[in-house]
């Protein structure tokens, strides 16, 4: 029998998958027809960066194919949201609009105002959760405040999923359709893929995007990682995290979807004697979490500092030359060049080197994170703006929970401990790659000959350091101690340095 109610638009934004979508649930629920939306909004603050349009294309690609497995489809329109939903809501006589909520700054307002303005209309308009554990005013201090500690905001929103969060619906198997469909955008029309030059090779070999894509990641990851993921997770050389992090910002998986799976292997008795290792894995998930929480209760971290004593902070100004070298790799520093030369062929740059090359930018560089915040935005196919405002500044030591300014870290003792056999720079550069181990992670301090046998011809075939490590830290620390003591000091750096292995 075909429904007589009026039909609801699901618009769909970050959560571009069908199991485990509140929204969806509920507009199948309704009954009435169901008309799918993905609206590019170009007008947003913070649009897709270039990596993150590679991916929006394919998501939706495979999305829209999943939604015509099940006789729906997908209508795909460009413009302002608002004004794009009003036509849509007009031209189908649609009765509901339904979505998934955002907490970004301005999507929150967005979302508000559109809301009471649908509700003055008499259209239904409601919002669900589908991309946290747990909601940002749903975790309180004993204050009854927001946190900005991360260990209590952990052990908080643990007690607060007691057991475990709502259990993930099914994918439907069919969607009531309209009698005719509005008009839609074709997705090539959008171009969000490059062209010319392609430069999405390395990503292509990397990726599937898609909820199936997702949902295989996470099968692979419990098989083959969960089991020892705290011991392996700070390796770049190894395969030892999900990689989910694309796939949870674009929505094509839930952490609802992940928890559950988790704590399905826990109760199977998979992970007997390595619980602490799916622990582990939940943490960072929460962490995550934190992430969310911070940008809905301190909306400034996305581009100021939470630690308001750096406004002051006495950045350098003549840093076109380093931030170029940093973003192309070529510091001289191979962790820090492995992990740019990642990030520019995959979309993506393992964790712990994450922290590393954002240590060297603000630090070594004294290049203000937003400078780095903005490439990663553009450059990674998970760029999210809670993960990135909240990671970048807590590297920086002026977020909530920071590592302390004067934590710097060492890149050769970084690439040492986490890279011991130097796969990781091996592998992403190769003009090091017949350097003895002892030398990868350090190729100035290898003899003449040696450099020689390897084929590196410091300063032509791989750059030497543009900066010295040990000055560099003491010009930093001299630059928090400006903050400190209101009173700017500066230390020159010395370009080359020297042979001594740096201790610091």
């Amino acid at each position: 029998m075909v429904s007589t109610a009026a039909p609801t638009v699901v618009w769909f934004r970050q959560d571009l998958r069908l199991a485990d979508n509140p929204a969806l649930a509920d507009a199948i629920t309704a009954g009435g027809p169901v008309i799918p939306v993905f609206i590019l909004d170009e007008s947003e603050p913070r649009p897709p960066g270039a990596a993150g349009r590679w991916w929006l294309h394919h998501s939706l690609a495979r999305l829209g194919a999943s939604l015509a497995e099940r006789g729906s489809r997908l209508v795909l329109r460009r413009g302002d949201s608002a004004a794009e939903l009003d036509r849509l809501i007009d031209e189908t006589c649609a009765g509901r609009l339904v979505w998934n909520r955002r907490y970004e700054p301005a999507a929150v307002d967005r979302d508000g105002k559109l809301k009471q303005t649908l509700r003055a209309r008499g259209i239904e308009a409601r919002s669900f959760n589908s991309a946290l554990l747990v909601e940002p005013w749903q975790v309180k201090t004993g204050g009854g405040g927001p946190y900005k500690v991360y260990t209590p905001f952990w052990r908080a929103t643990r007690e607060r999923l007691g057991t475990e969060p709502p259990r993930p619906a099914a994918a439907p198997t069919t969607l009531e359709t309209p009698d005719i469909w509005p008009a839609s955008d074709r997705l090539e029309a959008w171009e969000l893929l490059p062209t010319a030059p392609d430069w999405a090779g390395g990503m292509r070999q990397s990726w599937t995007p898609g909820e199936a894509g997702a949902l295989d990641r996470l099968s692979r990851f419990l098989d083959d990682g969960l089991d020892r993921y705290g011991e392996r997770r700070n390796r770049p050389d190894i395969d030892g995290t999900s990689a989910l992090s694309p796939h949870l910002h674009w929505g094509e998986i839930g952490p609802r979807q992940i928890w559950h799976a988790v704590a399905a292997r826990l109760e199977s008795g998979a992970l007997t004697g390595r619980e602490a290792q799916a622990e582990k894995y939940q943490k960072e998930l929460v962490w995550r979490e934190f992430a969310y929480h911070l940008l809905y209760h301190f909306p400034r971290i996305v581009d100021r500092p939470l630690d308001t004593r750096f406004d002051g902070f006495p950045w350098r100004q003549d840093t076109g030359a380093a931030i170029a070298a940093w973003r192309r790799g070529m510091t001289g520093y191979p962790i820090v060049d492995a992990g740019m030369r990642q990030l520019w062929q995959t979309g993506w740059m393992h964790n712990r080197v994450r922290m590393i090359v954002a240590s060297f930018l603000t630090k070594h560089l004294l290049v203000p994170w937003q400078e780095g915040e903005a490439w990663f935005w553009d450059t990674l196919v998970d760029a999210d703006l809670a993960s990135n405002a909240a990671s970048w500044q807590w590297v920086a030591g002026c977020g909530a929970d920071a590592a302390p300014f004067f934590r710097i870290f060492n890149p050769i003792l970084q690439g040492e401990r986490f890279d011991p056999d130097g796969a990781y720079v091996r592998r992403f550069v190769p003009e090091l790659a017949a350097l003895p181990t002892d030398y990868i992670h350090a190729p100035w301090q290898a003899l003449d000959e040696v450099l020689s046998d390897a084929g590196v011809a410091l300063g032509e075939t791989y750059p030497e350091p543009i900066v010295d490590h040990p000055a560099a830290r003491r010009r930093a620390l001299a630059a928090f101690d400006a903050i400190k003591n209101d009173g700017a000091k500066t230390i020159p750096i010395p370009m080359t340095p020297s042979k001594k292995r740096a201790t610091a």
